[in-house]
């Protein structure tokens, strides 16, 4: 039996990451694939008040559970199914219900992360970076962000600001370098 081959699609927030995960996923349904996206791997701070979730900075790697993002990959590398948590952006924490994700022989790694752990990438038979105009990656965060997530214009604003394109040129930028392909 062969081993799952896995890609992983990188780059920053608004890039089309997740457009080019739903395409590749429709284009390889026949042969069988499985997504793992990096945002249902936040930590769980559902501990925090409100007002303290809503103030930490999900731009940094540490919001993020490699180690157990990590340890369901290699689950599914092993033929087992994964339990993957569902995160809430609105509450800005992890939900009670769980999906269940199957292996597949092809595997997906989604998220602004996916080509920042080098434990990640070492697995990878291909790395995507997703790169688009800072301006319009901060119009569909934008766009998404109020209407799907429930933020205001103000809020979405200052994070982008504060967070997100810092983070963005510190920690996602940066892993361009290690894209076999950039879309």
């Amino acid at each position: 039996m062969l081993s799952p081959f896995m890609i992983g699609i990188g780059g920053g927030t608004g890039s089309g990451k997740t457009l080019v995960t739903d395409i590749l996923s429709r284009k390889c349904a026949d042969t069988g694939v499985t997504v793992l996206n990096q945002d249902s791997y936040y930590l769980d701070r559902s501990g925090l008040s409100e007002e303290e979730r809503r103030s930490l900075n999900y731009d940094h790697p540490s919001a993020t559970d490699h180690d157990l993002l990590l340890g369901h990959l290699e689950q599914l590398l092993n033929g087992l199914a994964v339990e993957r948590p569902c995160y809430c952006f609105v509450t800005h924490s992890r939900r009670s219900e769980i999906e269940l994700v199957h292996p597949a022989p092809i595997i997906l790694i989604e998220g602004i992360f996916a080509l920042w752990d080098p434990r990640l990438r070492a697995r990878m038979g291909l790395k995507i970076y997703v790169d688009a105009d800072p301006g319009l990656r901060f119009i569909r965060r934008l766009r998404r962000d109020v209407g799907e997530r429930g933020r205001t214009l103000h809020s979405v604003v200052k994070q982008y600001q504060d967070t997100v394109q810092p983070m963005h040129q510190t920690f996602i930028q940066p892993t361009k370098e290690y894209a076999d392909l950039v879309l």
